[in-house]
């Protein structure tokens, strides 16, 4: 069984948002699910966290949400990527790379011998 991992701060918002633009719209139990897929459940979500998360999206105008029926036949809130959504996502990933990039510069580095 794979180590379980905390999520970063900042980070879940990205999950969600590039959840939502892979697979197109979803209610936020396969949002959670999705994501722990991703991550080989190396994360497992709770709904006290997600939901929060996807109200502030919603808030911030980078999803928009509607109550529908799900695959269940049960009624169901499902969460879609706005404009603002898209470009926001995109400025969070560059910004992860860019991080992720300067970080593995550090951590390649050797010991230099005078």
């Amino acid at each position: 069984m794979p180590e379980e991992l905390d999520v970063k701060p900042g980070t879940l918002a990205l999950m969600i948002l590039k959840t939502l633009e892979v697979l197109g719209p979803l209610h936020g139990y396969g949002v959670a699910r999705r994501i722990e897929e991703t991550s080989k459940h190396r994360l497992t979500l709770n709904y006290g966290t997600l939901y929060p998360a996807l109200l502030k999206l919603e808030q911030e105008g980078l999803v928009t949400a509607e109550w529908r029926q799900s695959e269940n036949n049960r009624r169901a809130k499902y969460y879609a990527l706005t404009a603002a959504g898209r470009k926001q996502l995109a400025r969070e990933a560059r910004e992860w790379h860019q991080t992720a990039e300067l970080i593995a510069a550090f951590l390649g580095t050797r010991r230099e011998t005078p």
